[in-house]
């Protein structure tokens, strides 16, 4: 569904991306992985036309959307939980979650306002709440609410769990969990290793602007050498 094959980037005259490259197959949970710094937010604006790439290709089902603004990237079915959420904090939970509708692939059965209640079922008592009257939790299944409006056939999380309390952590898992069983593709960059290993089906891991290890769950969770160097674990 999503090939990156040899993408570079640069911020002024600093290069960030060095020939990344990439891939997240249909109903696949893919993770972007490295230290802080090393290029993963970076990747994902790229792919999201939020970098401009100088280098390479980013194709996306089927159709090349490299240069492409990123609002036509995201009718092509591209839904981004960016880092630090950026929620509306002067729309209410409900608004924030309507203001997103769109059905730009014509999906037989769009998501709608219940559908994200059911996965995330502590916004409901949150509907007439602001945006900035929400915990860092709330806010964060609140963004990934609103990605899911767009009905999205990939969604990528930038940092999905970061600075989040262990038991709301628990509850953004369980919402992913529930998208992969509904057969959604998602590509998530987060640090919790064992939380990732449930729901992942492969990693790639970057340093200092490069993919440096690519490979399955159980690849990563015998690997520990990978884990020491790249991961600090």
């Amino acid at each position: 569904m999503l090939q990156v094959q040899d993408i570079t980037a640069f911020y002024g005259s600093s290069q960030a991306l060095f020939g990344v490259s990439l891939a997240v197959r249909r109903n696949e949970v893919v993770t972007l992985l490295g230290r802080n710094g090393m290029g993963k937010s970076t990747t994902v604006n790229a792919i999201m036309g939020l970098v401009e790439t100088r280098g390479g290709s980013v194709e996306f089902d089927g159709s090349i959307v490299s240069r492409k603004p990123s609002y036509e990237i995201a009718r092509a079915g591209i839904g981004l939980v960016p880092e630090g959420r950026q929620i509306f904090p002067n729309l209410t939970v409900k608004e924030n979650i309507v203001a997103t509708a769109a059905n730009h692939r014509n999906h037989p059965d769009p998501y709608c306002l219940n559908d994200i209640l059911v996965i995330f079922p502590r916004l409901e008592e949150r509907l007439n709440h602001f945006g900035n009257q929400l915990s860092g939790g709330e806010q964060q299944m609140l963004a990934v609410g609103r990605a899911l409006m767009i009905n999205p056939a990939l969604l990528i999380l930038d940092e999905a769990t970061e600075g989040l309390a262990p038991l709301i952590r628990e509850e953004i898992w369980r919402g992913l969990s529930i998208l992969k069983e509904k057969g959604l593709a998602i590509l998530v960059i987060d640090k919790h290793l064992d939380s990732l290993f449930t729901i992942a089906d492969n990693h790639y891991v970057m340093e200092k602007g490069r993919i440096v290890w690519t490979g399955t769950t159980s690849a990563l969770k015998n690997d520990t050498e990978i884990k020491s160097r790249y991961l600090g674990v």
